[in-house]
């Protein structure tokens, strides 16, 4: 890898939109063990595996909790 490219997988990390488990969970308000049982249950966020690791996209995320949402406008 040149150094054109290196600096592009650089950039690519510090921009990329996916999570590992605990910063998902930070993002969500969850502890990390509490995101990693969900995941397990089958009633957590989508998420994917790459390679070994489990990485959640922020869009995902966002969707997951929004389908979560109690109330509406003028509901306080």
């Amino acid at each position: 890898m040149d150094g054109d490219d290196s600096l592009r997988a650089q950039q690519a990390r510090r921009a990329s939109p996916f999570l590992d488990t605990k910063q998902a969970a930070h993002y969500l308000g969850f502890r990390p063990k509490t995101l990693a049982n969900m995941r397990w249950r089958g009633i957590g966020p989508a998420f994917r595996k790459h390679g070994r690791f489990v990485r959640y996209h922020i869009a995902d995320l966002d969707h997951w909790s929004s389908r979560r949402r109690v109330g509406g406008p003028g509901d306080a």
